[in-house]
């Protein structure tokens, strides 16, 4: 039923009663909890939105700085008895850490854009090499989440009274829901609320290694001459290959240390201009804190004697041996620096959590651009935050902490091995590179790169044996798991885009540009308001499909198109330019195809990150405008409906039916039948 003249559609269906009240404290809640839209189409937004060296720091240096609370642990314990070997295993980790992020500076040189192992794999090694890097990494990234939380979980209640036990893993759940509610907010939000707790860290394991190193200077030469009496005893007793199998099996054991390096140049999206410097120098910053810290740490057990004890973490244990015997005027402050450091630890490991909810969608966005994943992975909130990927991890990630039961031995058993195949593609690609290449640096390129993949793929090969058998081999499964969808799910897309070219024969058969004035719009006469997309067939096809249905009732026809704003585009001010340019050239397409046909047209456009709320704010403007317009958009119908459709192709033309009739406007869905397999 049309609006009361003089009331906008929406008043006149209010007083109806088909609206209802309106929801004003819901909306008000939500802009609460998540916080105010942002405008997608201000410049202000870009730069208020995007992170400074050290904010990206936090955001993604945190889940590699992190590590050095179970990596430099795991490898510790798999020395066992040859713990002279501490001094080498801190020596290689540091080292490791230094020429991955190297490799890994390399990369954010030649790949300005981000996207990381993904992006490089697909690039220089093909699609499909592609698509098992960007699973590998989505996999990871759940897993860098859920284990996060369950170390951050055993440090704090490694002090607390035992029987407190039953409650860390509903705190483990209730961290995730947070981190989500804080990424719906805004990366840039939820890195500023975390930043203190990054701070503190820093100070605490700072104080910890120069306290602890500084404290055994005297002991040097007996520690010096107890590693090289281990060293003889231990080639004595294994030989030298035994005693390098078990520096290289704790070398891999130690491989979550090094998981996080690659988050920055997956992350370079959210950089501030210039985005390669700033990624560049959080990448320098992450690189030398890990190296110092994790390196520290296992020099620090060595001439700490510690020694695995249980219910505790070897942290925890250091701790204690370290600054648990302080005391200032008999008030043991000790024990509270011990207390502070593992909280300071524990709630790193939370913020640790957050490449996989920044990383983690970004990678599904750049996947979903290609037709991997479903498109809706790739479009933005209204806050200008992947909605969908950031649920999905945290989705995915509660999953795995509630089937783990929040055990981090399962957990990290699981952990590393995806991020190396990552890792060992990512430099195979840059090699294939520079072998290409005749610039300059193309030797430093091909050595950086070359002992970066050899470092990584021994990595690999020790933690795919280490770990494979204990449990790692359900990541292996999951990963290929998720390759196999994604192998589906485009294979679906491109079937439907084969069968929806057979539309654009119609262009070919079009009456050509003829002389003479245009049809004049009359906002008294029927019109037809058709949402349209690019230019094409689809759309003309629509534009046929009125004119057959309603031959000669409509005099004026206005096209409506919506430039969206989606991860992919939304790179910059220039990004938001070139979608506004493109939607543009489309309508105008279509306006001069309504000229040819001799009918009345214009056009009507909007940028924004939503289709349906945009449209239905611009038909909604255009029913004041034409009070006898009808909104058409156009709905793919397949011969065989499955449930998974409405998951890969969006519900566009429903939705806005539904709204605009509510609101008392005339829509109808044009359907275009699709011929081609569900999954074919």
């Amino acid at each position: 039923m049309p609006a009361t003249p003089g009331t906008t559609p929406e008043e006149g269906a209010r007083a109806q009663g088909s609206l209802g009240p309106p929801r004003r404290p819901l909306a008000r809640l939500r802009t609460l909890v998540f916080g105010a839209p942002r405008d997608v189409q201000d410049p202000r937004t870009h730069h208020s939105i995007s992170l400074v060296a050290l904010l990206a720091w936090v955001g993604l240096g945190a889940d590699g700085l992190s590590s050095s609370a179970y990596g430099p642990d795991e490898a510790f314990r798999a020395l066992g008895d040859h713990r002279y070997l501490a001094v080498a295993l801190a020596l290689a980790t540091a080292t490791t850490v230094l020429v991955i992020a190297v490799a890994y500076s390399q990369i954010i040189k030649r790949f300005p854009f981000g996207g990381g192992g993904y992006v490089v794999a697909t690039e220089l090694l093909g699609p499909r090499v592609g698509v098992v890097s960007g699973s590998a990494l989505l996999v990871d990234y759940v897993l860098t989440i859920s284990v996060s939380v369950a170390s951050s979980g055993d440090a704090i209640f490694s002090f607390l009274p035992p029987g407190l036990d039953r409650w860390k893993l509903p705190v483990e759940a209730l961290a995730i829901g947070l981190l989500v509610v804080l990424n719906l907010r805004g990366v840039k939000e939820s890195v500023t609320i975390l930043a203190p707790i990054f701070g503190v860290f820093l100070v605490t394991h700072l104080v910890l290694i120069v306290g602890g190193v500084g404290a055994h200077l005297p002991d040097v030469p007996r520690v010096a001459g107890e590693v090289g009496h281990g060293f003889r005893s231990g080639l004595a007793e294994l030989g030298a290959l035994g005693l390098l199998a078990v520096f290289v099996r704790a070398y891999s054991m130690g491989a979550g240390t090094y998981t996080g390096i690659e988050a920055v140049s997956n992350g370079i999206q959210i950089m501030r201009e210039p985005k390669v410097h700033t990624a560049k120098r959080t990448m320098a910053y992450m690189a030398v804190s890990l190296a110092f810290t994790a390196g520290g740490i296992l020099v620090c057990y060595l001439l700490f004697r510690a020694a695995p004890e249980e219910g505790k973490t070897m942290n925890a244990v250091l701790l204690e041996r370290f600054a648990g015997g302080w005391s200032l005027g008999g008030v043991p402050v000790g024990r509270g620096f011990v207390i502070v450091t593992l909280l300071a630890e524990a709630a790193l490991l939370v913020v640790a959590a957050q490449a996989g909810f920044i990383d983690g969608p970004r990678v599904m966005a750049n996947m979903a651009h290609d037709s991997w994943l479903p498109h809706r992975f790739g479009q933005l909130s209204d806050r200008l935050t992947i909605q969908d990927g950031v649920l999905l991890m945290g989705g995915a990630s509660l999953a795995t902490l509630l089937w783990t039961r929040g055990d981090i031995l399962h957990l990290v058993t699981m952990y590393s091995i995806n991020v190396f195949v990552t890792f060992s593609l990512s430099q195979l690609a840059m090699l294939r590179y520079w072998r290409r290449t005749r610039t300059g640096g193309r030797r430093r390129g091909l050595a950086i790169h070359g002992i970066a993949l050899v470092l990584c793929l021994a990595i690999l090969t020790g933690t795919v044996y280490e770990k494979g058998a204990q449990g790692g081999w359900i990541t292996i499964l999951v990963t290929s798991l998720v390759v196999g969808l994604c192998l589906a799910i485009r294979r679906h897309y491109r079937s439907v885009q084969a069968n929806l070219r057979r539309l654009d024969d119609i262009l070919e058969v079009l009456p050509p540009q003829q002389p003479g004035p245009h049809p004049v719009l009359d906002p008294r006469a029927p019109t037809a308001v058709l949402l349209v997309g690019g230019y094409g067939g689809l759309g003309v096809h629509a534009l046929l499909t009125i004119q057959r249905t309603f031959p000669g009732h409509f005099r004026n026809f206005v096209f409506v198109s919506v430039g969206v704003i989606d991860a992919a585009s939304m790179k910059g001010v220039e990004e938001v330019d070139r979608v506004r340019l493109q939607t543009q050239a489309a309508l105008e397409q279509y306006v001069a195809l309504a000229h040819r046909l001799k009918l009345a047209a214009d056009l009507r456009m909007e940028i924004g990150t939503e289709a349906v709320s945009v449209a239905e704010k611009l038909c909604l403007e255009l029913s004041r405008e034409y009070p006898r317009s009808v909104v058409f958009a156009g709905k793919l119908v397949f011969q065989q409906e499955r449930w998974y459709q409405r998951l890969l192709h969006n519900e566009t033309a429903y939705q806005l039916q539904r709204r605009l009739q509510l609101g008392g406007l005339n829509a109808m869905v044009l359907p275009v039948r699709v011929l081609a397999p569900a999954f074919g």
